[in-house]
């Protein structure tokens, strides 16, 4: 039996969650130092866009331990991603709760958001059910 991939659901209308790995290595100055990870991510990205799903996406970056470190947020990958796709791309300071909800409801189909580091959440690691279900909010 052959495994589904994203090409096998229709995904026109629908938000779609998708774990990315945005665990790109940074300079001391914050600075992305290879994209090559981001790259990677761009034909699922695209294909998404252009089947008009809203697209969620998450990712770690480093190993905070579920405390919030601002040297780690997601903000540049953001920007490139945006730069690599030739849209905006949202950049949010959380990845759950009710202000990631409210942007996520007013997404419109070609819409990409990207969510702040999981790894800020000691859920996330423990893979806690109840993070998983906030983030599936």
């Amino acid at each position: 039996m052959q495994k589904k991939t994203v090409k096998d659901v229709d995904v026109s209308g629908k938000r779609v969650l998708v774990r990315v790995d945005f665990n790109v290595p940074l300079g001391p100055d914050g600075t992305i130092e290879d994209d090559s990870r981001i790259r990677a991510c761009l034909p699922t990205i695209t294909f998404l866009i252009n089947h008009s799903a809203k697209v969620i996406l998450c990712s770690h970056l480093g190993r905070p331990h579920g405390i919030i470190d601002e040297r780690l947020r997601l903000a540049p990958v953001a920007r490139r991603l945006s730069e690599l796709l030739e849209k905006p791309v949202v950049s949010l300071r959380e990845a759950i709760g009710p202000s990631v909800e409210k942007t996520v409801a007013g997404l419109k189909d070609g819409d990409v958001v990207l969510l702040e580091n999981l790894r800020f959440y000691p859920g996330e690691e423990e893979n806690n059910f109840g993070f998983s279900q906030d983030l599936s909010r």
